[in-house]
């Protein structure tokens, strides 16, 4: 795996899950604009080529704006890559985010995705190599504001098969799967260590992301 270019980020301190759970719309904004967004954008950066490399794409990072949010404030933030300049909700993409939790590293595939369909079906009919390419302890998700999910090692082959199917079948239906980093894992305070846990899980995950093409 080629070393991973680093422009000065540093990692994710205590204050930047604190961030997630400040009072109110205003004031969680001004908390993840000053505080998060700035470490989002040097990861886009950062791992951009990265995700270009793996994926023979020209690829470009979205940092979340969460300008719709009017009275409720976001519970999470993020920085996703897509293919497009324009953004990255119509496409297959991997996201690194915050909840006041844990950090996730994902790939997600949600609705407003036209290859949903798509990805279900070849999901499903190639269960059995995703049951064994992704890790047993990643975190599966049919709903990207819940902060929890499904362990992969848990899940049966009957429920893994259901998760597909409903993504194919719903029209409003969405699907992550990445990993869960606690608040406090002494991971997340090195920059250089995380860029790199990035690049490793982005490479497991590459194969649903390649199925997820058209």
């Amino acid at each position: 795996m080629q070393a991973t270019a680093n422009p000065g980020f540093a990692g994710f301190a205590e204050q930047d899950f604190d961030a997630m759970s400040v009072p109110g719309l205003e004031g969680r904004m001004e908390a993840i604009v000053g505080q998060v967004r700035p470490k989002l954008h040097l990861l886009g950066d950062a791992l951009a080529p990265v995700i270009a490399r793996l994926t023979g794409e020209q690829t470009f990072p979205h940092v979340a704006r969460h300008a719709r949010r009017s009275v409720n404030p976001p519970d999470d933030t993020w920085v996703a890559w897509s293919p497009s300049a324009r953004g990255y909700k119509a496409f297959p993409h991997f996201q690194i985010g915050l909840w006041s939790t844990h950090l996730f590293i994902q790939f997600a595939i949600i609705y407003e995705c036209p290859n949903k369909t798509v990805f279900a079906e070849r999901a499903a009919r190639e269960l059995a190599s995703i049951r064994a390419s992704v890790p047993p302890h990643y975190v599966w998700s049919k709903d990207h504001m819940v902060p929890s999910g499904l362990i992969h090692g848990e899940l049966t082959d009957e429920e893994l098969e259901a998760l597909f199917r409903r993504l194919g079948s719903v029209k409003a239906a969405e699907l992550t799967c990445g990993v869960h980093i606690r608040r406090g894992d002494p991971l997340l305070g090195s920059g250089d260590a995380l860029l790199r846990k990035a690049e490793s899980v982005f490479a497991t995950l590459l194969p649903l992301y390649k199925m997820a093409q058209p």
